[in-house]
C-alpha cells in the first residue's frame, strides 16, 4: 500500500460521512508524483468542484513535507495532478454546512474548492494545512534574507 492511500485510509476510519470513489486509483497518482525525500504527512478525499450535488469528481488530497498534492485518475486513461507549494498558497476558507463541509484553498493562480467532506473533519484538515503552511512560509522568509 502506498503512502498516500495509507494516510487517506487512516482519515476515513476516523471520519466517515464524506463521499469518495476510486480512492486507491487516485492515491496511486499521488504516489507516482512524489519527489525523492518527500513523505506524506496527512491525507483525505474530497470532490473537487463547487457544487455539493456533483459527486463524481473525487480527488485524493495529501499534505507532504513539501507541498499539497491533489490527484485524480480518469476512468479510461490519463490523470490530473495539482501541486500547491507554500510560496503559492494565500489562504483557506472553511464552510461548515448541514451535512458536509467545503474547503476553498486560495492560491496565487486559482481557487481550489473541495466539497463533500465530513463536517466533523473540517477542524482537523484546517489545522494540518494551516500549521504546515505557516511553518513552511517562515522558511521561505528566512531564505529571502
Amino acid at each position: 500500500m502506498g503512502m498516500a492511500l495509507e494516510k487517506i485510509k487512516e482519515f476515513h476510519q476516523k471520519y466517515t460521512g464524506g463521499i469518495a470513489w476510486r480512492v486507491k486509483k487516485h492515491a496511486e497518482v499521488i504516489d507516482d508524483y512524489l519527489n525523492p525525500g518527500e513523505t506524506v504527512l496527512y491525507g483525505f478525499c474530497a470532490q473537487k468542484n463547487d457544487n455539493f450535488t456533483e459527486i463524481f469528481n473525487t480527488f485524493a488530497v495529501v499534505l507532504t513535507n513539501k507541498r499539497i498534492l491533489l490527484g485524480h485518475k480518469r476512468i479510461l486513461w490519463g490523470n490530473f495532478l495539482y501541486s500547491i507549494t507554500p510560496d503559492l498558497y494565500n489562504d483557506m476558507e472553511i464552510y461548515h454546512g448541514l451535512i458536509w463541509g467545503k474547503i476553498t484553498i486560495d492560491t496565487v493562480k486559482e481557487k481550489i474548492v473541495l466539497t463533500n467532506i465530513s463536517k466533523n473533519a473540517l477542524d482537523e484538515i484546517e489545522t494540518n494545512i494551516s500549521e504546515f503552511m505557516m511553518e513552511a512560509k517562515k522558511s521561505y522568509k528566512d531564505e529571502e534574507r
